[in-house]
């Protein structure tokens, strides 16, 4: 890659004409006047600015093309280049030395601003270390306040009054003509000419030789390039988005631009998808376009690579593998999304189905959204075979596996095509166990520590009680469900409340634990207050006319021993509820759990 040399005034025309243009996932232009003013000053003075990086197009990136925020460009112009790094500046650039038109800016406190960028002759041709001082952001009216007095306002509004306050417009400054005019009537004598022939050549002439080192990727530049490119030489911050960069190729496809008369829009697409899952299916309200677009990845490799074993059994070391990662994203064809894409929504639809079986009815209640991701691969690669209750039964498993063995909260990139190919090779009756199911394990001591939903084993906890067909003790028709989670606005609630424990003056680490925790509505909260279990169990009793023993069942539903609440016993609670959420937990991991001591494991009922 040469790096040329070239005239910003050069590089700005270019600009102007859309010879440059922006790729369209590049953010919007957003520089605050400050920082005009400085890069505007390191023009003057011909500092450094910095590379700019562009890429060549015509080739294997084919992205769809945006002007630079407010240039002129004619609709359908095919740039020369897509500009990777540089956009702010050039932007920056082109309004303050181009633009005939008002910079729309921000100052500091992100008010806008509407302004034109002038230059103090005098100032500027003092001491260069004031430089950026000399350059001053006027209003659009060109009325430039100086104090808080009538007369502490300068007038810019015509030609000669700007030569009079000895101030020039910067957006001249790479017109001659229009800049020679405007010294011609500046320079109405001898003190005036010395001025500006210094102001000429010190600040003017500068301007008009400052050259910026051009980086131009040639267009054989992939896109997995362009995404590495892009995001080491970006300084803003702002880390390029997958399908941001797909939305852009997608949208510079020819192909199917010249197909079907219009631009395919990738976001539009996304959007009405999510829309469509999460207005029925809550849990899935939180689902991102990155998982949707992995989950098709896991499946058009899957295919690709069974394809290959078919047509070559005794190659497998050469068979391509199943992927999902970011590089793997951005080579995912148009064709290969259009053709997948139903059939994965289905796949998320089915998936939110399997959730609401599992008793995860909403998002803030989903473990680990990351784990729909190879779900609905596998869904989408098995179909309607899920559905028979012996292979159900594997998903099930390897699901609460995952969850409880907190396997989906790190890097996940190179668990999801294990979990697809082992998964489908075990549901299959072709493969041993997936590693996700014998590498997972919950230990007693783990119970002690959750305390927060941000844990996916604490909202797994919640997800198994609930299946269970547990009741609230103040809503008692029916189980708790789906309606009622939102309409009684159920939540893990403290068994022994944290007043409690304050008024028996005991600090117990164990108070705030899943073990002390149940789902319950805030109606039952609100009963529960600061009391002891044993005054609030009456106080259910006499609200709700059910006999004691009724009340007893209804916290039984809850893997709670009612005897250990009448008699206000915390620690024989909290012993035995170890023991009935281990119970649960086991159930749904299929193996047992690593106990602190030998213990027999209390029968759920």
């Amino acid at each position: 890659m040469a790096v040329h040399d070239t005239l910003l005034e050069t590089l700005l025309k270019d600009v102007s004409t859309g010879k440059i243009q922006l790729p369209d996932f590049q953010r919007a232009w957003k520089w605050d006047d400050e920082r005009i003013r400085s890069l505007l000053a390191t023009v003057t003075r011909e500092f450094p600015l910095g590379v700019i990086m562009s890429l060549e197009t015509g080739g294997e990136a084919q992205f769809k093309a945006r002007p630079l925020e407010g240039t002129k460009v004619p609709d359908g112009e095919v740039p020369a280049h897509l500009l990777l790094d540089g956009q702010q500046r050039l932007t920056s650039l082109y309004h303050a030395l181009v633009s005939r038109e008002p910079v729309q800016t921000e100052d500091e406190r992100h008010n806008e601003l509407s302004v034109w960028y002038y230059i103090d002759i005098v100032r500027a041709i003092g001491s260069e270390d004031e430089r950026e001082e000399a350059i001053v952001s006027v209003p659009a009216s060109r009325l430039l306040r100086r104090g808080s007095g009538p007369d502490d306002v300068i007038d810019l509004s015509s030609r000669e009054k700007e030569c009079a306050a000895g101030m020039f417009p910067l957006n001249l400054s790479l017109d001659s003509m229009e800049t020679n005019d405007w010294g011609w009537i500046y320079a109405v004598d001898d003190d005036r000419r010395r001025t500006w022939g210094r102001f000429n050549g010190e600040v003017l002439k500068r301007i008009n030789q400052f050259r910026v080192p051009w980086v131009k990727l040639p267009k054989e530049t992939s896109n997995e390039a362009v995404c590495t490119v892009f995001e080491k030489v970006n300084t803003g911050g702002l880390v390029l988005n997958v399908f941001e960069l797909l939305t852009a190729t997608y949208a510079g496809s020819r192909e199917y631009t010249s197909t079907h008369g219009s631009e395919f829009n990738l976001q539009e697409d996304w959007e009405g998808i999510s829309k469509g899952l999460s207005e029925k299916y809550p849990v899935l309200e939180d689902l991102k376009n990155i998982d949707f677009l992995q989950a098709l990845m896991l499946v058009i490799s899957y295919h690709k690579r069974h394809r290959y074993l078919a047509e070559h059994p005794r190659r497998t070391a050469d068979a391509p593998s199943i992927r999902c990662k970011r590089r793997d994203l951005l080579t995912l064809p148009l064709a290969d999304y259009r053709k997948w894409s139903p059939a994965v929504t289905e796949a998320l639809a089915w998936a939110g189905d399997f959730l609401q079986g599992q008793c995860v009815f909403r998002s803030g209640e989903l473990p680990y959204r990351t784990q729909l991701v190879p779900l609905a691969a596998i869904r989408t690669v098995l179909g309607a075979v899920t559905d028979r209750p012996e292979i159900h039964e594997k998903i099930v498993r390897w699901y609460w596996c995952g969850v409880f063995g907190e396997l989906y909260g790190g890097t996940t990139e190179s668990r999801f095509p294990k979990d697809v190919e082992q998964v489908i090779d075990w549901v299959n009756g072709v493969g041993r166990e997936p590693d996700t199911v014998t590498e997972a394990a919950f230990q007693e001591q783990r119970l002690h520590t959750m305390t927060m939903k941000l844990s996916a084993a604490y909202k797994g906890v919640f997800a198994l009680l609930l299946q269970q067909g547990c009741y609230d003790w103040y809503a008692t028709d029916a189980p708790i469900n789906a309606d009622t989670l939102v309409t009684e606005a159920v939540d893990f609630r403290q068994i022994f409340p944290k007043a409690w424990f304050e008024r028996a003056g005991t600090k117990d680490p164990r108070m705030t634990s899943v073990i002390n925790k149940t789902p319950l509505s805030l109606r039952a909260a609100k009963t529960i207050g600061g009391r002891s279990p044993a005054t609030y169990l009456e106080m259910f009793a006499r609200e709700s006319g059910l006999p004691a023993d009724w009340i007893d069942d209804l916290v039984d539903s809850q893997r709670i021993d009612p005897k250990t609440l009448r008699a206000n016993d915390f620690g024989a609670f909290y012993e035995d509820r170890i023991q009935r959420l281990l119970a649960l937990i086991e159930k749904a991991m299929g193996k047992p759990a690593g106990r602190e001591t030998p213990s027999p494991v209390v029968a759920a009922g």
